[in-house]
């Protein structure tokens, strides 16, 4: 069976994880968090970036530091996953669900505007697969109407927007270093904080509400409760494996683009018979090929089209369920019509990607998938 993912080890983990304990500090913000920040605000030139133990809770963060209240308006992608809304949920907002563009599942501009209200505290971006929103357009909408941007960046690593690092043109940017990502951790994640005035608070609200890192850095003579926060700092044992992975970045990139572009190489001919639809990739945004996904035409093409790669041993997946259909959303919201979200839940398809992947394996997967529709 060639999986749908498989995590890659770089070859310096087990030795930094070593050094790391050698350290004798395994706890949060040891001497590889300190790496792990370098290199990111070096490599991107974020203002400020903290390591968290997950996306998930960089997230909660920027939930806190907006001061979501119940009753606050979140307006977010309904094609996304559920820690996207679930960080604002948790702090009583209202989710306002938009679609996704017709040709990408990434968020529609014109959606965001057409919903805003004075009730409107936040607006979330997804950068799906790792492709750029129209960030010229959603920050016009945010400068125009005063609404801070969260950008969920979780698939989004060493991915631009023009010339500018996606997860630093919001307010906040947010990134994942799950197992199923380019560059990982096996859990773990990154607040990234382009607006000066949250530093602080950030750091507090991280090291559950103290000002620790004020005292560590000698900046006050004693430390305590100032805030409210939780444990949002990682082991540096997961640091450790994640400055390994930092620092193959080009290496793991490389390889997995190379692995994007035999794919959609491979199955030009199937959209040119308008039988999928292959990756839409704007003019305006890179790619760093965290996944490749066709677009089948209908749900029951794309559901025997799964059974039919399992049979000859590969693992394809389909991706988001719609969160305005979800049961959640649907005991407290009257429902939603989002036509593009609603396709690309039932027409999605997600094909292996992984370092570990051989160009002649992407080559076996993209002949099969020939032979499905030669013989539909």
């Amino acid at each position: 069976m060639i999986p749908f993912n498989k995590p890659y080890m770089q070859g310096n983990e087990l030795n930094y994880i070593g050094q790391a304990v050698s350290n004798g500090k395994i706890s949060g913000d040891g001497a590889f968090t300190k790496k792990c920040h370098e290199f990111f605000e070096k490599k991107y030139g974020f203002k400020k970036v903290l390591l968290t133990t997950s996306c998930t809770d960089a997230l909660e963060m920027a939930a806190i530091l907006l001061d979501i209240q119940p009753g606050d308006e979140v307006i977010a992608p309904s094609y996304t996953f559920v820690s996207t809304v679930n960080a604002f949920s948790l702090r009583g907002a209202k989710l306002v669900f938009v679609d996704s563009c017709s040709d990408n599942p990434n968020i529609d501009p014109v959606a965001i505007r057409n919903s805003i209200t004075d009730k409107t505290r936040a607006i979330v971006i997804v950068h799906y697969a790792g492709i750029a929103c129209d960030m010229d357009e959603i920050m016009s909408i945010s400068r125009e109407y005063n609404i801070p941007v969260v950008e969920d960046a979780a698939q989004a690593i060493d991915s631009y927007y023009k010339d500018k690092p996606l997860g630093s043109i919001g307010t906040f940017g947010t990134f994942s270093f799950h197992e199923t990502k380019n560059i990982i951790s096996g859990e773990g994640g990154m607040l990234v904080i382009n607006d000066e005035q949250y530093i602080q608070r950030a750091e507090i609200i991280r090291e559950k509400g103290t000002n620790r890192a004020s005292f560590f850095r000698g900046e006050v003579n004693k430390y305590g409760w100032v805030d409210i926060g939780s444990s949002f700092l990682p082991s540096d044992i997961i640091a450790a494996y994640l400055y390994a992975q930092l620092e193959s970045l080009d290496d793991i990139q490389g390889k997995r683009k190379a692995l994007w572009n035999r794919y959609n190489a491979n199955l030009a001919s199937l959209e040119a018979e308008n039988l999928i639809k292959l990756p839409d990739v704007p003019s305006y945004a890179t790619n760093n090929a965290h996944m490749y996904y066709i677009v089948c035409n209908d749900i029951e093409t794309r559901s025997s089209l799964i059974a039919y790669l399992k049979e000859n041993g590969i693992h394809s997946v389909f991706h988001y369920l719609s969160l305005n259909k979800s049961d959640f959303f649907l005991e407290k919201n009257e429902p939603v019509d989002l036509e593009y979200s609603d396709r690309f839940t039932d027409c999605l398809l997600r094909l292996p990607m992984y370092y570990e992947l051989s160009l002649e394996q992407v080559d076996s997967i993209c002949s099969k998938i020939s032979d499905f529709f030669k013989n539909m």
